[in-house]
């Protein structure tokens, strides 16, 4: 078996409202339009994903949240409604996904060798959280691969976001690992948000895009820094900042997401591609690539 690697990678942000504007027969809800710029950078992002030819995805989601350590799904199918407890209006989305517990697994047992904290979720009543859901789906609307899920360890809350980004870096650290003895072609998704001040009241038409706009101006400098540092491969100085980052503008990179897909890739020098950055509902969103093979 020729080795693994990671293919790419993506900061891949999980809206429900661009899913809703997509209209896919999974999800109930109806819309006009809406969101457009993140859902064509999406569509972008997508053909450039489909052809490195992954085997699996592998998605870190802030909405899968867990206090006691690192989980991973770990049976071969959920299947389920998904209903967004803050926008259902938008989001009720009929999903039946195929996990890869083998790689699951290999992942857990890398990260128990950092000495994090980890479980496997094996209740088949569980319902996936919609960042996960949402982001396999805008990366893979045909979910005809399997994917990883893992949680996002509340460490932020419970400690700081230095002690969260040494987790979340090992955790990277042990993902690399297992997919490399696995032998298969990995894209991983660091489902988040940059900057996360969301507006307090929709409006009555929800696609209606003459009310988006960034919540307020400090949220769009620090989203424009990051992603500046990203575009031009200073990943090291994103991790040094992250703290700062989290508490100026309430980045939704407090999970650990971001973290832990730089780290899986060995906090990349090379530039990441920018396909899209928009507002949903007052808040920040990247859409970001990285091909380590074609930088190469």
């Amino acid at each position: 078996m020729s080795s693994g690697r990671i293919v790419a990678a993506a900061l891949a942000p999980h809206p429900p409202h661009l899913v809703y504007a997509d209209n896919p027969p999974q999800n109930e809800p109806r819309a006009e339009c809406g969101w457009e710029m993140l859902r064509w950078g999406y569509e972008r992002l997508r053909k450039d994903l489909a052809a490195v030819e992954p085997d699996v995805y592998i998605v870190l989601s802030p909405h899968w949240q867990t206090y006691v350590g690192w989980h991973f799904l770990g049976l071969p199918r959920f299947q389920s409604l998904s209903v967004d407890p803050i926008f259902p209006n938008l989001f009720r989305y009929h999903y039946d996904l195929q996990v890869d517990v083998g790689l699951s697994e290999a992942i857990q047992a890398e990260a128990e060798a950092e000495g994090l904290v980890t479980a496997m979720m094996r209740n088949p009543d569980f319902r996936v959280d919609y960042g996960t859901i949402v982001s396999c789906h805008l990366a893979n609307p045909a979910w005809d691969k399997p994917i990883v899920a893992i949680s996002s360890n509340r460490l932020t809350s419970w400690y700081s976001t230095e002690v969260l980004q040494a987790q979340a870096l090992a955790l990277g650290r042990a993902t690399q690992r297992a997919v490399e003895a696995s032998g298969k072609r990995a894209v991983l998704l660091a489902s988040c948000s940059l900057s996360h001040r969301h507006f307090v009241a929709e409006g009555d038409v929800p696609e209606d895009m003459t009310r988006e706009h960034i919540t307020h101006h400090g949220q769009h400098l620090w989203d424009m820094r990051v992603i500046d540092h990203l575009r031009n491969g200073r990943s090291r100085e994103v991790i040094e900042e992250m703290p700062e980052f989290v508490e100026q503008a309430i980045a939704e990179t407090d999970s650990g997401a971001l973290t832990w897909m730089l780290g899986a890739l060995g906090i990349p020098t090379i530039p990441a591609e920018l396909y899209a950055y928009g507002t949903v509902i007052g808040t920040g969103n990247a859409v970001m690539g990285w091909f380590p093979e074609r930088a190469a």
